[in-house]
């Protein structure tokens, strides 16, 4: 439980991600979280089962592709498990919040779920910005640069990936 808290404080950008503890096991539970959630919330947008299977699929060895071969150009693969849990770690408890406003956003389409949408969109954009700058020892706005980068890769490249299966 100390160690949920630990990653947990990553999300309140609160925690050095170099220096959470190492735990393969923890990984693997929140990569199999983070899929079994993905592959649900694809499946809501899209409504077809393979191209939600084949393209969460793409989002994930995109993200590690991504954040291995941007710890390799900074020579810090020895914490590979640490940075990959907290992106993991802090996708799922951002989508702990998500998946109920997507549920209310697609019931109702109210303009305040777009809004909250909108907002957990920020905190998550903040949390990669924080792993970023802290991982990288790099400044605010090269941090922001690289979140954007992050997630042009991951999620649209994952879409675009699927388009061509």
């Amino acid at each position: 439980m100390d160690i949920i808290r630990e990653y947990l404080a990553v999300c309140w950008l609160n925690s050095d991600p170099l220096e959470l503890p190492r735990s393969g096991s923890l990984f693997r539970k929140n990569l199999l979280i983070y899929f079994i959630v993905g592959y649900l919330l694809q499946a809501n947008m899209i409504d077809d089962p393979f191209e939600s299977l084949y393209e969460i699929s793409f989002q994930i060895i995109l993200m590690l592709s991504f954040i291995s071969l941007m710890l390799m150009l900074n020579n810090t693969m020895y914490a590979f498990i640490q940075v990959c849990t907290a992106f993991i770690f802090s996708a799922n408890i951002v989508s702990v919040f998500v998946v109920p406003v997507m549920v209310w956003l697609t019931v109702s389409e109210d303009v305040i779920s777009y809004y909250i949408m909108f907002i957990l969109f920020v905190w998550y954009f903040a949390i990669v910005t924080y792993i970023l700058k802290l991982t990288l020892v790099v400044n605010l706005a090269a941090s922001m640069v690289l979140a954007l980068f992050y997630f042009i890769v991951t999620y649209l490249g994952a879409f675009g990936l699927g388009q061509l299966v």
